[in-house]
């Protein structure tokens, strides 16, 4: 039987281009350059245009679009990145309907995931995802699925919450996840169900993570309503109706495309494979140096400049004209290497682990941290794909805590070939149901380096910081994940506000 791997490791590159197709507005209008081409970038670049203002869109890489994108597997066009969005704000709802997506908007199957746990002093195994919570963290301790999570001593212990004074932890400007729920909740709810569910969204030990970034609010609930239990369930009560997340049919890939086109329409000029080397002050503007894929150079001039790159890349470009941002430079973030099987096995059409499986680090033999069964999450890929045939996602690479680190091997890190041998173990474990390379029909590997930014403790003070700079010098704004926090909602709804104060700013001149 031949070898049915065949992996491409990373995005699907377009090849570089200049786009001016649309209407471009007059010479005397005022000028903006947007550095990174991933969603913030598009974003920014569209609602400027939509201003009246002249863009240019630099990108480094051959494709726009950055984490929201789609590659090809077997034939299936499928997301490369994210494949959902968060509906707890309507940012990202409002842009869909702008684009003239609304049409196209998904839920997901409600049948929810589950945990993988070790074994630790409980039995190991599966179970079903707690259906109330934030980032695992239960609104009722006394739940039945929490219970059997935790057992009834760790269950016990996380009831104490109710009882349990507010303290010193409140009083504090940083403190991590991992401190909140272990000082409220106890160990089993931290290790059994905060770490599983935080290292699949943002591959990161909830220990090093700072709170007020990944969960902004929830300390004030707490003071407010006297418990962290109280407070979940506060936040969660004020949350939407329906389902948490939604997706687009044809994948969230179809997000940045329909941006790109866009783009394309309202004339603004399009640059793939163009990198910023550097950013300096010019008379009332700026000037942009930028390199394209020879190397070859030139200046590029701009009334304001909107930084759209990853954090480590945006302040070592800014810091050329604030050369105070550079004791603010974040680290880049845990490296991620999504894998894609496509398989043929129609014991899977019964759904055994629902929409999927988030995996506890301490699990024996699976490396992977989380594992979407994207057929039984998405009705429309099913649909494409017919009964048999299913598409699952593996996740490898999560950030460490400092005494971890030096022991666990970077999974992430892999090469392409082992990855994929992994993935078909891991997922033979998690979904129970034994696969082989000979029921692969498709897959790919996509490393993304970065692309969950840090959000280590006093990173809410390091957002504060950058931005308190970049305010003080005129028609600079930053954006993206590193600044916003993670998730679509976040990026879109922040891009949008700053992007907004940008263009009447320049309106003003």
């Amino acid at each position: 039987m031949p070898h049915r791997f065949a992996a491409k490791t990373g995005r699907a590159a377009r090849p570089g281009r200049s786009t001016e197709s649309g209407a471009v507005p007059p010479e005397n209008t005022p000028s903006a350059v947007v550095v990174g081409g991933g969603i913030s970038g598009l974003i920014a670049a569209r609602d400027l245009a939509r201003a009246g203002i002249r863009v240019t869109v630099l990108e480094a890489t051959g494709s726009f679009g950055g984490c929201v994108g789609r590659h090809e597997v077997a034939g299936i066009r499928l997301d490369s990145g994210a494949e959902s969005f968060a509906t707890k704000s309507t940012a990202v709802p409002e842009l869909i309907s702008e684009l003239g997506l609304s049409g196209a908007v998904v839920q997901p199957n409600p049948a929810g995931s589950w945990l993988q746990l070790a074994a630790a002093d409980l039995p190991a195994g599966a179970q079903r995802m707690p259906a109330s919570g934030i980032l695992g963290i239960p609104a009722d301790p006394r739940d039945p699925d929490i219970v059997r999570a935790l057992g009834r001593v760790g269950a016990a212990r996380a009831a104490l919450d109710k009882v349990l004074p507010v303290g010193a932890l409140q009083r504090r400007e940083s403190v991590s996840l991992g401190e909140v729920v272990r000082s409220r909740m106890g160990e089993a709810v931290l290790r059994r169900l905060v770490t599983p569910v935080v290292g699949g969204v943002y591959s990161a030990d909830p220990n090093v993570l700072d709170v007020d970034s990944v969960a902004p609010g929830l300390r004030a609930a707490i003071a407010k309503h006297g418990s962290l239990a109280a407070a979940v369930g506060a936040i969660r009560a004020a949350a939407p109706a329906g389902s948490a997340v939604a997706g687009l049919e044809g994948g969230m890939g179809r997000l940045a495309e329909a941006l790109t086109a866009d783009l394309e329409a309202s004339g603004v000029l399009l640059l793939a494979g163009t990198r910023a080397e550097k950013l300096s002050r010019h008379n009332d503007g700026w000037q942009i140096r930028v390199a394209d894929g020879d190397g070859d150079t030139r200046e590029l001039s701009a009334d304001a400049v909107v930084v759209a790159t990853d954090g480590p890349a945006a302040v070592d470009l800014m810091s050329g004209a604030l050369p105070e941002l550079s004791a603010y430079k974040p680290s880049p973030g845990p490296g991620v290497a999504l894998v894609t099987l496509v398989v043929d096995r129609p014991e899977l059409d019964a759904m055994p682990r629902g929409t999927g499986v988030l995996v506890d680090r301490e699990v024996e033999g699976v490396d992977a941290k989380a594992l979407t069964h994207a057929t039984a999450k998405w009705q429309w890929l099913a649909d494409s794909t017919g009964p048999g045939t299913h598409v699952l996602r593996l996740s490898y690479g999560r950030a460490l805590s400092p005494d971890d680190a030096a022991s666990e091997p970077a999974h992430a890190e892999r090469a392409d070939e082992d990855l994929l041998r992994q993935a078909v173990a891991d997922a033979s474990a998690l979904l129970q149901v034994s696969l082989s390379a000979e029921d692969v029909v498709g897959a790919d590997v996509v490393r993304w380096v970065g692309a969950l930014p840090s959000a280590a403790v006093g990173h809410s003070d390091r957002v504060a910081a950058v931005r308190a700079a970049v305010a003080e010098v005129s028609g600079l704004e930053a954006v993206g994940a590193w600044l916003a926090g993670t998730g679509l909602a976040a990026v879109t709804a922040d891009t949008r506000t700053r992007t907004a104060a940008l263009a009447r700013a320049l309106q003003q001149v």
